[in-house]
């Protein structure tokens, strides 16, 4: 099993997408998987959003959300990030929590990393 770090840092449909259609796919095969937001990225972290927009291919983020919310997979939101967006973390979805640069970076240190 490897541990794989997929990091979001853009409010982008089509890389929210990609993000989390690769962090599915790498949690179905049984691989330990974190999802780390930084920068505008940190707006997925709510659970009001819409991700029903479609991209090119045809899917869009709920395809894959909604599976890593029910699986529990990890995913830190960059505090500074969000609080200056006034972001509030009940406002998130329940697998999601604000964390931290030196996490990021521990979990950095010992994973394959994915960026979008």
């Amino acid at each position: 099993m490897e541990k794989f770090l997929f990091v979001l840092r853009e409010n982008n449909n089509e890389k929210a997408t990609r993000c989390f259609q690769f962090a599915k796919i790498a949690h179905g095969k049984g691989h330990q998987v974190n999802i780390f937001l930084i920068d505008s990225a940190v707006d997925w972290a709510m659970k009001d959003r819409d991700g029903s927009q479609k991209t090119v291919t045809g899917d869009c983020p709920a395809d894959y959300l909604p599976y890593l919310v029910e699986n529990e997979v990890p995913v830190g939101v960059c505090t500074p990030c969000a609080k200056n967006r006034n972001l509030d973390e009940a406002g998130f979805h329940t697998n999601m929590v604000l964390d931290g640069g030196p996490h990021l970076i521990d979990m950095a240190a010992e994973s394959k990393i994915f960026n979008f």
